[in-house]
């Protein structure tokens, strides 16, 4: 099934449907949807099937990563963020290396947003050997890069730190100190570009599917993670 057929299963599944919110999609014949629901490819920056920019393309999607911060209001505490886009031929393996520097045990939360009108859920697992983990994640490779309605984040409470690979396909490191983690994306040909936007700071559509619905609920059960 292409983007075209999954776009109608899951669009504005965040923002409410094209009317309501004034839309690039709005007034679009069914030829200029599908043209631009094709393209996943912009520059040297290749798209996954999970999510595609506004018609309009307020953002074009690049890769680069930034610093940023994340501000707890009710904690009233900061924590530095490194936020970053990567190409997807080189996503996955750069995920799976910013894990390792979270130590040989970890927990994990699987987010989804499947048959779901905005929000998601979020399903934890406590202690879970890193290694075990990840030969676990590379059998769901495909459908952890191409869902627009999964993301999963690891984390070591004790540091803390943590890494995430969210419903947009970005990678999101939280914690200090973030050296390594910025090391491993420098390795990866990722540069720091203080100055990118991401596909989630404008409209943008998810993608979604059956089968990765199925594969999501194979993958929950694999990591032995209750609930939902």
């Amino acid at each position: 099934m292409g983007f075209l057929q999954r776009f109608f299963k899951n669009v504005f599944h965040e923002n409410g449907t094209a009317e309501q919110i004034g839309s690039s999609f709005q007034h679009l014949s069914e030829n200029e949807l599908e043209s631009h629901l094709d393209v996943d490819c912009y520059g040297r920056f290749q798209l996954t099937e999970a999510i595609r920019p506004s018609y309009d393309l307020q953002v074009i999607p690049r890769q680069g990563y930034r610093h940023d911060v994340y501000r707890d209001e009710e904690a009233n505490t900061s924590v530095p963020v490194l936020m970053c886009a990567a190409s997807s031929e080189c996503l996955f393996d750069l995920f799976m290396e910013l894990i390792d520097p979270l130590g040989c045990e970890v927990d994990v939360v699987l987010e989804t947003s499947h048959n779901r009108n905005g929000g998601h859920e979020d399903l934890y697992r406590e202690h879970i050997d890193t290694p075990v983990f990840k030969s676990t994640l590379w059998d769901f490779e495909e459908m952890l890069l191409n869902d627009g309605c999964t993301g999963i984040a690891v984390l070591n409470p004790t540091v803390p730190q943590e890494v995430q690979l969210d419903e947009h396909k970005l990678l999101i490191v939280y914690g200090e100190p973030l050296d390594q983690f910025e090391e491993i994306l420098r390795e990866h040909g990722v540069q720091r570009d203080d100055d990118i936007n991401f596909i989630t700071e404008s409209e943008h559509v998810h993608s979604s599917s059956d089968n990765f619905y199925n594969e999501f609920r194979q993958l929950q059960m694999r990591l032995g993670i209750d609930g939902y």
